[in-house]
């Protein structure tokens, strides 16, 4: 029996350098969500909050005009 091996890919950090601390009030069932993200991916928290802030500057509408139909 052949099985097909996953393999590991593991992205490349998109920012580096200096970090810094960022407060913010968020949501209880926010927080349980992303715990629950925390638990399935084996990543801790900022790992998560970083990757969903990442895709949100990548995908955010430039123009207030932009996106609409």
């Amino acid at each position: 029996m052949n099985l097909a091996k996953e393999k590991l890919i593991i992205p490349a950090k998109k920012y580096r350098g200096e970090t810094s601390v960022v407060s913010a009030r968020l949501p209880l069932d926010m927080i349980r969500e992303l715990d629950r993200i925390v638990d399935r991916t084996g990543r801790n928290r900022n790992e998560v909050i970083q990757m969903c802030l990442e895709y949100a500057l990548d995908n955010l509408a430039q123009d207030s005009n932009e996106g609409e139909g």
